[in-house]
């Protein structure tokens, strides 16, 4: 029995170490994009057939029923090997057929007819239906376990061999032929997804044999039984880029197409956001363009109400009446008229003019007379022009002076009784335009003289 059980030892302690080095590779590293698959597609969208290689232990114990009752109550261990390929028709169903072959031994433990048998199990073929549990997973992308329920029906051929307590071998049937019978095989089980479509695959199977000749002692007329605990890999066959449906999350692709189709739904409504945010902003960059264009057409620098646009006489003072080219109106200015008695007041007012000798000073008596032409001036908003004159006598430049200060001495004066001074004009001519000659005494008097102009 030792050495049996190191074998099966080594075998388990091997497929768990090749396990734990495949989860260790790159490929357990799988997302969920690549696992996953519109919902409602079509089974060529999966990987559906896989095939599973197994080694274990097998014994006539099993966890079903009393052991004691059997015909050979101490079990031996003895090494099985097995193998299946399946089809998954379902994420949680799936048909499997199975091989199994090995060894089942067992001991009576009491003095009796025979010590001790062995079965030399030649084949035992099987279809099961295999039901994986727990792969629809809500908080998961996706398990890393599928529990899993076998239970089928099959036809073995196996050979037992009993040793009686004289030692001497008893084959069951004689010329060493294999007895067939029908068997049920039930099971359960673990498998480990290591990678795309590799799995550690760790199950207990009970194989109930429908006759009582499976260890050659018929005794009680029971049907016998024998279990088989084996580790193993299975592979999923087809394309990598596809996943495996036993192991396929359903409820993960369902989200992944809620989010993406989400995410599109986002991505178009921003996409129309910012191109409605592009139309806005074209829009108001033509709006500003127009109300620029529109500007240079209202803008009007002078406020004379003509734009600049049409303006041809740009920065009209203010107050200016224009035309419609922003032009100044031509001022029609008023028609003085000046009557015989506003001209006699200015006569008397240069006939009684009197001045210093060689001064611009006024006598007083001239007073009179130049308040009335003040009057005049203020009550009919007049405008006056003074000429001063002098005779020869002196130099051209002392002449020039006297004659212009005489000038402004007259505007002065007429300015303190009301008049406006910017309506009187003084300028001074001194010796240069003599109205009589400067050889006589009288001639020089007439050229000393201011002139008085009403206008």
């Amino acid at each position: 029995m030792k050495p049996n059980l190191k074998k099966v030892t080594l075998l388990l302690t091997g497929l768990l170490v090749g396990g734990k080095l495949f989860a260790q590779t790159p490929m357990a590293d799988t997302s969920s994009a690549k696992d996953y698959v519109k919902p409602f597609s079509p089974e060529s969208s999966f990987r559906t057939w896989s095939i599973g290689i197994n080694g274990g232990m097998l014994t006539p114990f099993t966890i079903f029923g009393s052991n004691r009752n059997q015909d050979f109550v101490h079990p031996k261990a003895q090494f099985g090997y097995s193998g299946y390929v399946k089809k998954q028709i379902l994420s949680s169903f799936g048909i499997q057929a199975d091989f199994l072959g090995g060894k089942v031994s067992g001991d009576s433990g009491q003095p009796g007819t025979f010590n001790d048998f062995e079965t030399k199990l030649n084949y035992a073929v099987s279809l099961s239906a295999n039901i994986t549990l727990a792969n629809i997973n809500w908080r998961h992308q996706q398990g890393a376990i599928q529990p899993y329920l076998t239970a089928g029906w099959g036809l073995m051929a196996y050979k037992p061999t009993l040793n009686a307590n004289s030692g001497t071998p008893i084959v069951y049937k004689p010329n060493n032929e294999s007895i067939k019978e029908a068997f049920i095989p039930v099971g359960l089980g673990l498998k480990f997804r290591l990678g795309t479509g590799i799995n550690l695959d760790l199950g207990y199977q009970v194989n109930f044999v429908q006759s009582d000749n499976f260890d050659g002692n018929k005794v009680n007329g029971s049907s016998d039984r024998f279990s088989y605990a084996h580790a193993g890999l299975e592979f999923a066959l087809g394309k990598s880029s596809k996943p495996q449906l036993a192991t396929h999350n359903p409820v993960s692709s369902m989200r992944t197409e809620y989010l993406w189709e989400n995410m599109n739904t986002k991505n178009q409504l921003q996409a129309q956001i910012d191109a409605q945010k592009a139309a806005n902003d074209k829009l108001k960059a033509d709006l500003d363009a127009t109300n620029a264009n529109l500007a240079k057409f209202t803008a009007d620098s002078d406020g004379d109400g003509v734009p600049d646009f049409y303006d041809k006489c740009p920065n009209t003072p203010a107050g200016t009446k224009v035309d419609g080219a922003g032009c100044p109106l031509p001022v029609n200015k008023p028609v003085v008229i000046v009557t015989e008695a506003d001209k006699k007041i200015v006569r008397d007012a240069i006939k009684n003019l009197e001045f210093d000798f060689g001064k611009s000073t006024i006598r007083a008596k001239s007073y009179p007379s130049l308040n009335r032409v003040a009057s005049l001036l203020t009550e009919k908003n007049f405008s006056l022009r003074l000429a001063g004159h002098t005779d020869n006598v002196g130099s051209n430049d002392a002449n020039m002076r006297l004659s212009k200060d005489r000038a402004e001495s007259i505007k002065s004066y007429l300015v303190s009784q009301g008049a406006n001074a910017s309506r009187i004009e003084a300028t001074g001519y001194g010796e240069t335009q003599p109205i009589a000659s400067n050889k006589t005494a009288k001639g020089r008097q007439a050229n000393r003289r201011v002139e008085f102009t009403l206008f």
